[in-house]
């Protein structure tokens, strides 16, 4: 039987949040990953040295999760992703046809 391991990161935000397994967004410009929680409605943020934090969008001024990739992209850009509201495949091909 295979099984898959998360990466330190992943397990962190599991850690962090409510969701078992929390949506993978991206890692920004900074080489922190961002992974997604629809229960709590919260990222988790989660550095390549393992600090981390959990950022509730009710206490931000965001309202929705493509306004924090926005604000995201503003501040420190996206090495990879984000991944929401599309696929991988779109990912691609945007980046190709920039």
């Amino acid at each position: 039987m295979a099984t898959t391991q998360s990466n330190p990161q992943e397990r962190t935000a599991r850690e962090l949040l409510t969701q078992g397994r929390p949506l993978f967004l991206g890692v920004d410009g900074e080489g922190a990953a961002h992974y997604w929680d629809s229960y709590e409605f919260a990222v988790a943020v989660v550095s390549a040295n393992g600090d981390a934090e959990k950022v509730v969008l009710a206490e931000t001024p965001f309202e929705t999760l493509s306004e924090w990739c926005e604000y995201t992209r503003s501040e420190r850009g996206w090495d990879i992703g984000p991944h929401i509201g599309g696929s991988l495949v779109g990912d691609l091909v945007r980046a190709v046809e920039a």
